[in-house]
């Protein structure tokens, strides 16, 4: 696609329909914390506190994930398995404890009506299944690797395809 932002990038898609599609990069950190930003939101970001770039969309805007264990009497929009959304207005001391972790992330991807399934339908994308533990995974410089070696047949193999292929 020739698209740096998505150079070698995990996408978890949080919502494809007729009218676009949104999703967060998860492997793109910044050097900035989620304590110099939203200090509030710090203990629950401790295990990765650093802010990641969701994409390139509205960068000065910001969206979190939690991973949500056992029962929650709150209603959040769950985008799969126990990964749900967190609303950054909402105060963090009305947290149900069932939050176990958060991922904060700076803008998000996002693709027009078709023009992910164009892109899609070029085999631009890798589409494999989602797992919680790699939104949330401290590895996330290796998560495209990781990812890739996990899936059958030769898409395995690109696990370890260099950046530059001359230089190999």
């Amino acid at each position: 696609m020739g698209d740096r932002n998505f150079e070698r990038s995990v996408v978890l898609m949080i919502e494809h329909t007729n009218t676009g599609a949104v999703g967060l990069v998860l492997n793109q950190a910044t050097k900035t914390t989620t304590q110099e930003i939203l200090p509030e939101w710090a203990p629950y970001t401790s295990a990765i506190p650093e802010i990641f770039i969701g994409g390139p969309v509205e960068p000065n805007s910001c969206l979190a994930l939690g991973r949500f264990v056992g029962e929650t009497t709150v209603d959040y929009r769950f985008v799969f398995s126990n990964v749900g959304i967190v609303d950054l207005a909402s105060d963090p001391d009305k947290l149900p404890s069932s939050l176990t972790e958060m991922k904060v992330f700076s803008g998000y991807s996002g693709w027009g009506p078709m023009q992910l399934d164009s892109e899609l339908a070029a085999d631009a994308w890798f589409v494999v299944e989602a797992d919680p533990f790699d939104v949330f995974s401290s590895n996330y410089r290796e998560l495209w690797s990781l990812i890739l070696r996990r899936q059958n047949g030769p898409m395995a193999w690109l696990a370890n395809y260099p950046k530059d292929p001359k230089l190999n």
